[in-house]
């Protein structure tokens, strides 16, 4: 597996690009001292990557919940990296933060515009405490995450999860609920999994290997990438016996109130660029720009990437590619509710339509 190694896309918060390229050694020292940041600027060799920081063009932060090194985000890295939020007069920088829980308190203490979490953590956030946040646009219409295990020790069905320790990469986070509604759709007690924290990367698996887990929830490109480096891996589908979880952008109501132009532009310039890798049948223009951009083990390997891709699209489509993109289906959305409900993970009694608003979305 090649190693991660960010290209000088990769810059500190203080930093545009002009200033990045004259100062590149102090942008990798700071890199190291703190959180990463993706800046709009994306490479020359991107296709249509552009500065950012020209006229007309407006900072704003994206928290991401998980890794950048992911093709879990390849709507947000496309969208840097191929000029789309730039066309839209946004610089974009993409804020990693530990988990969604992390990602919904930074978001509401005013250190983001946006972040994207499961519905499951929007809707026990909102319904347990009335935390003033709104889905504002939904990415996919099926579960993109998967669980993998040993095939020595089998994870076949939720039944084989019982007395199990499953690793999830943040406590009380989208990948601890979803493996709490897995077990409860089944009409199975949820505290008969226990949790363990651990990371998110292909390495983890050995931790399976060796018997101190039994399995671990990561990304689509993880789960690809472990599966092909190692014969006894195998793969469990949580989607299979949950319907809660989608991805879904997030804002504050009073974002929504106030910078309403700058959430249209940001759902814009996700929307083009899911629009492209839809419409990259073969997905070989989409390498191209991702890769001038950027360096991480799944992007680097073709057959991996395209796999990813192409999973993450059927979740982006949800087998309707004639739909808009990022409008969440209303019925969809109450049922996701209703199942969080029968978990026992938010009251019963409310009505879930309060926590989105499609209207920032281009007709």
């Amino acid at each position: 597996m090649r190693p991660i190694t960010p290209r000088p896309s990769v810059a500190t918060p203080s930093l545009d690009r002009r200033s990045f390229l004259r100062r590149s050694a102090f942008a990798v020292a700071a890199a190291a001292a703190g959180p990463t940041l993706l800046s709009a600027c994306g490479s020359d060799s991107a296709a249509g990557a552009g500065s950012g920081s020209g006229s007309g063009s407006r900072g704003i932060t994206f928290l991401s919940y998980l890794p950048l090194e992911t093709l879990s985000l390849a709507p947000e890295l496309l969208a840097v990296a191929g000029g789309h939020f730039t066309k839209h007069g946004l610089d974009v920088k993409l804020q990693p933060v530990k988990g969604s829980p992390q990602a919904m308190q930074t978001l509401l203490a005013g250190s983001g515009l946006v972040t994207r979490v499961g519905q499951i953590d929007l809707v026990t956030a909102v319904g347990k405490t009335e935390q003033p946040m709104v889905n504002v646009g939904s990415l996919t219409r099926a579960s993109t995450v998967r669980i993998l295990y040993s095939k020595k020790n089998p994870l076949n069905r939720p039944e084989d999860l019982a007395g199990k320790t499953m690793g999830v990469p943040s406590e009380g986070g989208t990948s601890d609920k979803l493996v709490s509604l897995v077990m409860s759709n089944s009409g199975l007690d949820a505290t008969s999994v226990k949790r363990q924290v651990v990371g998110l990367t292909p390495g983890t698996f050995n931790l399976v290997q060796q018997g101190r887990i039994a399995g671990y929830v990561v990304s689509l490109d993880t789960a690809n990438i472990v599966v092909s480096q190692n014969s006894d891996a195998a793969i469990f589908d949580p989607g299979e016996y949950v319907n809660a979880d989608t991805q879904v952008y997030v804002s504050t109501r009073d974002n929504v109130k106030n910078k309403a132009a700058d959430l249209k532009a940001f759902l814009a310039g996700i929307n083009d660029a899911v629009a492209a890798m839809v419409a990259d049948e073969s997905l070989d223009e989409t390498l191209k720009v991702l890769r001038g951009a950027y360096s991480f083990a799944t992007l680097n390997d073709v057959d991996i990437a395209k796999a990813s891709l192409r999973q993450s699209r059927d979740a982006w489509t949800g087998g309707r590619p004639g739909d808009p993109f990022l409008v969440t289906d209303e019925k969809g959305w109450s049922t996701g509710y209703d199942e969080l409900v029968k978990a026992g993970m938010v009251p019963s009694g409310l009505d879930p339509k309060v926590w989105l608003d499609n209207s920032l979305l281009s007709a």
